[in-house]
């Protein structure tokens, strides 16, 4: 067999198939190589449908790459047109990048932000008066207090799964269902609840049992200031089809589960760890993320044009 005959050419695929594959890598691989690769395969990267799901996953090593992650959500979320329907922004997240989201994805379904401790209260419950379409969200890892999410459960009334987690911890003197009551009180449609590491008690449980009648999966794994039993457990047990108890194995958790012990006060959880030249200069639309940034969305982009 000849070199030619073993030889396939990428650029025959077809253009679906093409697209298909580049949607699997994640949007900074696409903005900071695919694209870069041919024209075909810029062309194919600018299409609004392309940026459906924007992936922005990354290891939080924010202090050592040559790129600024804020800018190429931003750039991102443009390039969907609006037809933005899931993003994930873990470790670089801001209150203006959200806002930014929000007011760009009118119709966003599927929200993940995870050790965005720069996203505050305020920021996320402006946010998420501009996302009535919102059906999944998680919150993992930030610093979010019960106030933002009795707007959220007011502001997204169609919300089917909520993630809220945080680092397990046994000491039983900090107990709160602030945090379980907003929930209870303003997501009656709940299908899906994960409160990993959560400080509510029995009290906090049977608000949410009362308040969320549609439940049909929790996990409350290291929720340690829950004791399920009796008419609780039974409960529980019968009310829903899919139960994670307080002390259950945490091997499909995704995030760091060690225990946290020790220290004083209700702030000193450590954030979630998770298990994981720019362009050619042959393009015209030139553009880059890199280089340090004071986060301004004042639509200058620190003076970049974007296409």
């Amino acid at each position: 067999m000849t070199t030619a005959a073993e030889t396939r050419n990428w650029l025959e695929l077809p253009l679906d198939v093409t697209a298909s594959i580049l949607s699997r890598i994640g949007a900074i691989e696409i903005l900071n190589s695919a694209q870069n690769v041919c024209s075909m395969w810029r062309n194919i990267c600018k299409d609004p449908l392309m940026w459906r799901s924007i992936d922005m996953h990354n290891l939080g090593d924010l202090w050592d790459m040559d790129y600024d992650l804020s800018k190429m959500c931003v750039h991102a979320v443009d390039r969907s047109c609006g037809h933005l329907l899931d993003i994930n922004v873990e470790y670089f997240g801001t209150d203006a990048l959200l806002l930014h989201i929000s007011e760009r994805s009118v119709h966003l379904k599927r929200l993940r932000i995870v050790s965005c401790y720069n996203i505050s209260d305020e920021g996320l419950s402006e946010a998420a008066l501009k996302l009535p379409f919102l059906e999944e969200l998680e919150i993992s890892y930030c610093s979010i207090s019960k106030d933002a999410l009795e707007t959220i459960g007011r502001s997204c009334p169609i919300l089917k799964s909520f993630k809220f987690n945080v680092q397990g911890c046994r000491r039983f003197h900090l107990e709160s269902d602030d945090e379980a009551l907003a929930i209870a009180q303003t997501m009656p449609e709940l299908r899906h609840l994960q409160l990993f590491g959560n400080k509510l008690t029995n009290d906090g449980l049977l608000a949410i049992l009362n308040g969320c009648p549609h439940l049909e999966y929790l996990d409350l794994r290291q929720c340690f200031n829950v004791s399920l039993g009796g008419n609780l457990e039974k409960r529980c047990v019968e009310r829903i089809k899919n139960l994670r108890r307080p002390n259950d194995s945490t091997h499909d958790y995704e995030f760091y589960t060690e225990v946290h012990d020790t220290g004083s006060s209700d702030e000193d959880y450590p954030s979630g760890i998770s298990d994981i030249d720019f362009m050619s200069d042959d393009y015209d639309d030139y553009f880059e993320f890199s280089g340090d940034s004071d986060y301004d969305f004042g639509y200058d982009y620190d003076g970049v044009l974007f296409d």
